[in-house]
């Protein structure tokens, strides 16, 4: 509940392994799978063509995320860094074309770097202390392929906000500083509370050709 959360644990990884195994085979214990795809994840593929194009979904859970974005024709790969959660999804759905792997997004795979047109990530980092925030903003951008693209979509809060959840809904400031190596902002929605869904942002991001290519050359 701390607003770095546990320093003894400062991704989770045990306390999510830990939900994974308690659940058993039933979903319904799994507080955040809806087994369904995010509302405005949906929404914004009833506007935006992703047919053909490689999009990574990060902290993929259950899958429900990554197989909306397989529906709509995109080449899907999709990630978890608890390999309790990517059985489940290549379980639920043993006829997907999605590539569900274990993977880390601190430690990526090296083919990985600047190679999708779209990564997406919906309400992992608000699991984050703010202490790894920058960290996670880095190696978030690192996968986004020159003028490719990065979706986020966060509980928001104002920074004055009380904290009263495990999660940590991030500010303005927060979202808005994702625009790091070569990322800019490009659209940010914010979207009130409705009902028992908390208020949100949907955010974009687009890196340039430009600048991913200047990206390149400062690190070699």
């Amino acid at each position: 509940m701390n607003a770095d959360g546990d320093p003894s644990d400062p991704k989770g990884d045990r306390w999510f392994a830990k939900v994974y195994e308690l659940a058993g085979d039933d979903a319904a214990n799994v507080p955040w799978a809806a087994l369904a795809p995010n509302s405005l994840l949906a929404d914004w593929l009833t506007r935006h063509a992703v047919r053909g194009k490689r999009v990574l979904d990060v902290g993929c859970g259950l899958g429900d995320n990554a197989e909306a974005f397989a529906a709509a024709g995109a080449q899907v790969c999709a990630f978890d860094y608890i390999e309790r959660a990517v059985a489940w999804a290549k379980q639920r759905f043993q006829d997907s074309a999605v590539d569900y792997r274990v993977a880390d997004l601190f430690a990526p795979p090296q083919e990985w770097r600047e190679a999708f047109d779209l990564v997406h990530e919906c309400y992992t980092l608000q699991t984050l202390g703010t202490t790894m925030l920058p960290a996670a903003a880095s190696a978030l951008a690192s996968l986004v392929a020159p003028e490719g693209r990065l979706l986020v979509i966060s509980s928001a809060r104002e920074p004055d906000e009380p904290q009263s959840t495990p999660w940590r809904p991030l500010t303005r400031d927060e979202i808005e500083g994702l625009a790091v190596d070569g990322l800019s902002l490009e659209e940010l929605d914010d979207f009130p509370q409705q009902g028992c869904l908390s208020r949100r942002w949907r955010a974009v991001f687009r890196r340039s050709r430009t600048s991913a290519t200047r990206g390149r050359r400062a690190g070699e």
